[in-house]
């Protein structure tokens, strides 16, 4: 290879040219997407925000939390739900109930409610559909909406994510029966709250979801079940329990007989009163 020889003025030259044209390649690399709509005089893109909707969440709690993000008034994202196209099934009779899946969501200043809305149910509908939900369901016989209810009494009354199949078989093992269901989460919903304080008198509440009274799977979701929920639902754990309490956190003791069954009730009762009245609310 021949080698020519170059002042060093001409050299210093071709250096700064050099460096030039690496500065412009670099910019046009990098900062095209950024640079061309400010030459137009457009806007940067906008970064997304995240919208986080938790496990367990009812509509109520995911509308105010889309109100919120938004900077809407509330109330507005609810009144977004009849026209906003949901892809419900039939059963659901346009109530998006346990369709609103827990996940995180990007957010702009152009999204709109029902864009929120659409996304979420679409979502659930997908992990519904997943082959093993799904078939699971079909195995037992269950029709999608009443998988991600029974998925959204496991989300309210497991736990921790080791315990759902458990609760899963208690709640198949009493349908089997035809014993009602007795889920504290159901009164609960019933009479918007959350706690695991029963009292007796609420038992005897006139509601469909009262499932001390009536048989049978309440008659719509009772919050937002995360896709772990929905496994759990249609794949429970083998067993022959019948009852089931958390004695305290972690610890959640499942019995086939009702015997057993006061006996760690009776540990909860002592454990609670002990304990004072901060651990009741």
């Amino acid at each position: 290879m021949r080698h020519e020889y170059l002042p060093p003025q001409h050299r210093s030259r071709l250096t700064r040219r050099g460096r030039l044209a690496l500065f412009l390649t670099a910019l046009l690399a990098i900062g095209a997407v950024v640079l061309i709509p400010m030459l137009r005089g457009e806007p940067a893109p906008e970064t997304p925000r995240r919208l986080l909707i938790p496990e367990g969440w009812r509509a109520p709690q995911v509308y105010a939390a889309v109100d919120r993000e938004l900077r809407l008034p509330a109330g507005s994202t609810k009144a977004a739900v009849p026209t906003a196209g949901l892809v419900l099934p039939a059963e659901a009779k346009g109530n998006p109930e346990g369709y609103l899946f827990p996940a995180t969501y990007p957010v702009t200043s152009k999204t709109t409610p029902a864009e929120l809305l659409a996304h979420m149910v679409r979502t659930a509908n997908e992990k519904l559909a997943t082959r093993a939900v799904a078939d699971g369901g079909k195995a037992h016989g269950m029709t999608p909406y009443q998988t991600a209810t029974l998925a959204s009494i496991i989300e309210a009354e497991a736990d921790n994510r080791a315990d759902m199949g458990k609760v899963a078989r208690v709640v198949h093992n009493r349908l089997a029966k035809s014993m009602p269901l007795q889920m504290d989460s159901t009164i609960n919903y019933a009479l918007n709250r959350s706690t695991v304080d029963t009292k007796l008198s609420e038992t005897r509440i006139d509601s469909p979801f009262n499932t001390y009274e009536r048989q049978g799977l309440p008659p719509t979701p009772i919050d937002s079940p995360g896709l772990a929920a929905m496994a759990a639902a249609v794949a429970p754990t083998p067993g022959e329990w019948l009852f089931f309490v958390t004695v305290k956190p972690g610890d959640t003791r499942f019995s086939a007989t009702y015997d057993e069954h006061k006996k760690h009730v009776a540990e909860f009762n002592r454990l609670r009163a002990n304990a004072g009245p901060a651990a009741r609310k």
